[in-house]
Protein backbone atom coordinates (compact mmCIF):
# COMPACT_ATOMS: atom_id res chain seq x y z
CA UNK A 1 0.00 0.00 0.00
CA UNK A 2 1.15 3.47 -0.61
CA UNK A 3 1.10 6.63 1.21
CA UNK A 4 -1.38 8.38 -1.32
CA UNK A 5 -3.61 5.87 -0.48
CA UNK A 6 -4.21 6.60 2.67
CA UNK A 7 -3.01 9.99 3.29
CA UNK A 8 -5.15 12.98 4.12
CA UNK A 9 -5.34 15.61 1.73
CA UNK A 10 -6.62 18.52 3.54
CA UNK A 11 -3.34 19.29 5.78
CA UNK A 12 -4.01 22.09 8.19
CA UNK A 13 -0.96 24.67 8.41
CA UNK A 14 -0.12 27.81 10.22
CA UNK A 15 2.86 30.16 9.29
CA UNK A 16 6.46 29.69 11.34
CA UNK A 17 5.44 33.34 12.48
CA UNK A 18 2.22 33.12 13.72
CA UNK A 19 1.23 33.02 17.91
CA UNK A 20 -0.21 29.64 19.17
CA UNK A 21 -3.34 30.79 19.68
CA UNK A 22 -3.34 31.03 16.09
CA UNK A 23 -2.58 27.37 15.52
CA UNK A 24 -4.73 26.29 18.63
CA UNK A 25 -7.58 28.40 16.67
CA UNK A 26 -6.88 25.92 14.01
CA UNK A 27 -6.53 22.81 15.36
CA UNK A 28 -10.03 23.25 17.22
CA UNK A 29 -11.43 24.49 13.89
CA UNK A 30 -10.75 21.58 12.08
CA UNK A 31 -10.70 19.42 14.61
CA UNK A 32 -7.25 17.98 14.39
CA UNK A 33 -4.90 16.99 16.97
CA UNK A 34 -1.69 19.07 15.18
CA UNK A 35 -0.79 21.93 12.18
CA UNK A 36 2.38 21.96 9.73
CA UNK A 37 4.32 24.69 10.52
CA UNK A 38 5.83 26.11 7.65
CA UNK A 39 8.65 28.85 6.77
CA UNK A 40 8.26 30.06 2.96
CA UNK A 41 5.70 27.15 2.07
CA UNK A 42 7.61 24.49 3.23
CA UNK A 43 7.06 22.31 6.31
CA UNK A 44 9.47 23.59 9.31
CA UNK A 45 7.81 21.64 11.89
CA UNK A 46 4.44 20.44 13.59
CA UNK A 47 2.96 21.44 16.69
CA UNK A 48 1.01 18.95 18.67
CA UNK A 49 -2.14 19.29 20.88
CA UNK A 50 0.42 18.45 23.62
CA UNK A 51 2.99 20.73 22.76
CA UNK A 52 0.50 23.82 23.06
CA UNK A 53 -0.82 22.44 26.33
CA UNK A 54 3.27 22.11 27.53
CA UNK A 55 4.11 25.14 26.27
CA UNK A 56 0.73 26.95 28.05
CA UNK A 57 1.98 25.01 31.21
CA UNK A 58 5.15 25.70 31.43
CA UNK A 59 5.54 29.31 30.29
CA UNK A 60 2.17 30.60 32.14
CA UNK A 61 1.91 32.97 28.95
CA UNK A 62 -1.25 33.49 26.78
CA UNK A 63 -0.83 31.60 23.80
CA UNK A 64 -0.99 34.46 22.00
CA UNK A 65 2.58 35.54 23.62
CA UNK A 66 3.95 31.94 22.59
CA UNK A 67 5.65 31.82 19.32
CA UNK A 68 4.73 29.03 17.21
CA UNK A 69 8.72 28.87 16.34
CA UNK A 70 9.76 28.66 19.91
CA UNK A 71 7.91 25.28 19.68
CA UNK A 72 8.85 23.35 16.19
CA UNK A 73 10.82 20.15 17.04
CA UNK A 74 13.62 19.69 14.94
CA UNK A 75 14.13 18.27 11.43
CA UNK A 76 10.67 17.49 10.28
CA UNK A 77 10.37 13.78 8.74
CA UNK A 78 8.27 13.92 5.51
CA UNK A 79 7.59 11.01 3.06
CA UNK A 80 6.79 10.79 -0.56
CA UNK A 81 3.15 10.21 -1.60
CA UNK A 82 5.02 6.98 -3.30
CA UNK A 83 6.48 5.48 -0.50
CA UNK A 84 5.16 2.20 1.10
CA UNK A 85 3.00 2.36 4.46
CA UNK A 86 5.27 -0.06 5.70
CA UNK A 87 8.07 2.27 4.92
CA UNK A 88 6.41 5.20 6.27
CA UNK A 89 5.69 3.70 9.22
CA UNK A 90 8.88 2.01 10.42
CA UNK A 91 10.84 5.42 9.59
CA UNK A 92 7.63 6.97 12.02
CA UNK A 93 8.72 3.88 14.65
CA UNK A 94 12.37 4.94 14.50
CA UNK A 95 12.03 8.53 14.32
CA UNK A 96 9.40 8.65 17.38
CA UNK A 97 7.26 10.13 15.66
CA UNK A 98 3.21 10.12 14.53
CA UNK A 99 2.25 12.81 12.17
CA UNK A 100 4.29 12.44 8.66
CA UNK A 101 3.72 15.63 5.95
CA UNK A 102 3.47 13.92 2.37
CA UNK A 103 6.01 16.30 -0.23
CA UNK A 104 5.68 16.14 -3.56
CA UNK A 105 8.66 17.38 -5.35
CA UNK A 106 8.50 20.52 -2.81
CA UNK A 107 4.60 20.86 -2.63
CA UNK A 108 2.92 20.01 0.65
CA UNK A 109 0.37 17.29 -0.56
CA UNK A 110 -0.72 15.43 2.34
CA UNK A 111 -0.03 14.14 5.74
CA UNK A 112 -0.27 10.86 7.10
CA UNK A 113 -0.62 9.91 10.79
CA UNK A 114 -0.30 6.88 13.18
CA UNK A 115 -3.94 6.77 12.91
CA UNK A 116 -4.27 6.53 9.14
CA UNK A 117 -1.70 3.66 9.73
CA UNK A 118 -3.46 1.79 11.91
CA UNK A 119 -6.93 2.50 10.42
CA UNK A 120 -5.37 0.28 7.82
CA UNK A 121 -3.60 -1.97 9.32
CA UNK A 122 -5.86 -5.09 8.17
CA UNK A 123 -5.68 -3.83 4.49
CA UNK A 124 -1.57 -3.45 4.86
CA UNK A 125 -1.41 -6.77 6.75
CA UNK A 126 -3.83 -8.51 3.56
CA UNK A 127 -0.76 -6.76 1.07
CA UNK A 128 1.54 -8.10 2.47
CA UNK A 129 0.25 -11.60 2.92
CA UNK A 130 -0.32 -11.52 -0.87
CA UNK A 131 2.92 -10.70 -1.83
CA UNK A 132 4.54 -13.09 0.65
CA UNK A 133 2.46 -16.04 -0.85
CA UNK A 134 3.56 -14.77 -4.91
CA UNK A 135 7.06 -14.55 -3.73
CA UNK A 136 6.41 -18.18 -2.40
CA UNK A 137 5.51 -19.03 -5.93
CA UNK A 138 7.71 -17.49 -7.75
CA UNK A 139 10.59 -19.44 -5.70
CA UNK A 140 8.70 -22.79 -6.20
CA UNK A 141 8.28 -21.93 -9.79
CA UNK A 142 11.94 -21.22 -10.19
CA UNK A 143 12.92 -24.59 -7.97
Amino acid sequence: MLVRELMATDVVTVDRDAALDAAVERMLAEDVGSVVVLADGTPAGIVTESDALRAALETGRPLAEIAVADLCHGAVVTTAPDSTVQRVARRMADRNVKKVPVIDGIDLVGIVTLTDVVHHLSDIRREASAVEAARDRWESDDA
